[in-house]
């Protein structure tokens, strides 16, 4: 099929904290020198901000290196950290507040804010556009195009218009292609076309399995009593146990709001186990409850993080272009930030892309000088400093991974000359469901706990109808014929939004694909222990809709 096609410096992929600090750089790049520059960001949201979710406390330093005025120009910094806290959860009903005295310092906030990274994007993406950058959200990046010699030409724009059998419908619409000297992916995490081009060009040749965690949020609106402006609190330990990890937060923003979640570690071993249900009972623990009763639940969403940090961080060049931010996995675990490590990979990006099309380096080149400007920046000692802390955490549980991790932070500065590591990836860790004892969640009460759909409701997610799935099964089979019969078929359960059952029809066991749920989350991508799902962009526009997530 001829397609059209439009040409470009830079292509970016992805409007999110790295990408949009690219596109700003590059321009900035382009301005100084007097040499023009096409740079154009393409987003699958339906706006920019709309996938974005994240806790969030942020470091403003990587903001002040981008935009040294970001005061005067009114970013969306208006909760100013105030104190923080750390509850290590013992029970349903106990905890203990830790003192400062104990608690790593990269846990420390002082300095940061309380943000909504969603708002962050949508400012970013105001500056770029005034900087020259073209900013088309509702497009999605489907397909990756090369040249002859292999290097990355650009990328392909998802087909409007398929039907669910595959076929064009009355209004389709074919994808355009965006050529490139360059293209720079910072789809976030388990990025579809980032995961490609990771195995395409072995960028994670000798590096550590990369890790992951299922993050939960909720924006709730509270009584003023209830609400200190500017508190952070971080838990850890209960409700997750038996080999699962994680930690939770409550975050007080302005107008009475909370930001309250939950992380799960990906590499848990119980099939039974529900991360949905492991959040909704962490807020009926007293120490989140005592802020969150009496308040309403305005907003819902929950996303993958990846967070194997420096170990399995992949090269992050390639012929032809660049992955960064947490599509390539530079979240500092150890601080549980990654926009401010986000977006300076995507500055080191821009400098790098800057220097070489300023200096008239053919494009198809391998930049991989990338390598050397990550090895001279904090990004490159924040990630060093923080090596060992999700490493430790999962080869020593919660209480001595914490005090390895303290004595490694406090005493030593994170340069312990010591290297853990964990080699086997998050769904390769799954038992079998005979192994383990179902866990009986109790039913949502409605007012701190509540169900799947419901909460999907609160994503504002959309999908077309009669569009073609975008669930991929490798065999149809593996679900029912492997999956339930060894692990209870764990995809009821990891899923938090209610995508994938097991149904009985005429006495056959069948598996559903509810497409139209799906919150983008890539967790089925990720835990699926026989890694049969394949996670593919959806058409242009389709997924939640967050506000200010």
């Amino acid at each position: 099929m001829e397609r059209e096609s439009m040409e470009f410096d830079v292509v970016i992929v992805g409007a999110g904290p790295s990408g949009l600090a690219a596109a700003c750089r590059l321009m900035q790049i382009s301005k100084d020198s007097g040499q023009e520059l096409t740079v154009c960001v393409v987003e699958k949201g339906s706006e920019v901000g709309a996938h974005i979710l994240s806790g969030a406390v942020f470091e403003p330093k990587v903001l002040d290196e981008l935009f040294d005025d970001w005061r005067e120009k009114g970013a969306p910094l208006n909760t100013a950290v105030t104190h923080d806290e750390i509850h290590m959860l013992s029970s349903a009903t106990d905890a203990r507040a830790m003192p400062n005295a104990l608690v790593p310092k990269t846990m420390h906030n002082h300095g940061n804010y309380i943000i909504s990274v969603g708002n962050l994007c949508r400012w970013l993406a105001e500056r770029a556009e005034e900087l020259g950058v073209e900013v088309f959200p509702g497009f999605p990046a489907s397909e990756l195009l090369f040249n002859p010699d292999g290097s990355v030409k650009g990328i392909q724009i998802g087909d409007m218009g398929v039907g669910e059998d595959g076929q064009p419908k009355d209004a389709y619409e074919p994808g355009m292609e965006l050529h490139a000297k360059y293209t720079v992916f910072g789809e976030g995490c388990r990025g579809h076309l980032g995961k490609q081009l990771i195995e395409k060009f072995h960028l994670d040749n000798g590096k550590t399995a990369q890790h992951y965690g299922l993050g939960f949020k909720e924006i709730w609106t509270v009584p003023s009593e209830q609400h200190e402006l500017g508190k952070v609190v971080h838990t850890g330990g209960w409700p997750l146990n038996d080999g699962a990890s994680g930690g939770g937060f409550m975050y007080h923003l302005e107008d009475n709001q909370i930001a309250v979640g939950l992380i799960v570690d990906l590499n848990y071993k119980n099939p039974h186990l529900s991360p949905f249900d492991e959040f909704q009972r962490f807020k009926t623990h007293p120490v989140i409850a005592k802020t969150l009763s009496g308040g309403e639940r305005i907003a819902y969403g929950a996303r993958a993080i990846t967070k194997g940090g420096l170990n399995s961080l992949p090269k992050m060049t390639f012929p032809g272009g660049m992955i960064i931010g947490c599509d390539a996995g530079t979240l500092n675990f150890a601080k549980i930030k990654g926009t401010h490590t986000a977006m300076k990979s995507g500055i080191l990006a821009a400098e790098t892309l800057g220097q070489a099309m300023l200096a008239g380096v053919e494009s198809g080149k391998d930049l991989d000088c990338l390598q050397d400007r990550f090895d001279q920046s904090w990004l490159k000692e924040e990630l060093y400093a923080s090596r060992n802390f999700g490493p430790a955490m999962h080869k020593f549980g919660t209480y001595l991974g914490g005090a390895f991790n303290f004595i490694d932070q406090n005493w030593f500065g994170g340069k312990l000359p010591i290297t853990l590591r964990d080699d086997q990836p998050d769904y390769a860790q799954m038992g079998e469901a005979s192994a383990y004892n179902k866990i009986d969640y109790p039913k949502p009460d409605g007012k701190l706990s509540f169900d799947k759909l419901s909460s999907v409701y609160l994503s504002n997610t959309y999908h077309e109808e009669d569009q073609l799935c975008h669930l991929r099964l490798k065999d149809a089979r593996i679900p029912i014929d492997v999956n339930l019969v060894k692990f209870d078929e764990p995809a009821q359960r990891y899923c938090p939004a209610g995508v994938y059952e097991v149904v009985e029809e005429a006495g056959e066991k069948k598996f559903v694909i509810n497409g139209q749920n799906c919150i983008h989350c890539k967790t089925c991508d990720i835990k699926d222990p026989s890694q049969n799902i394949t996670w593919v962009t959806p058409e242009g526009g389709g997924g939640p809709n967050y506000p200010n997530m």
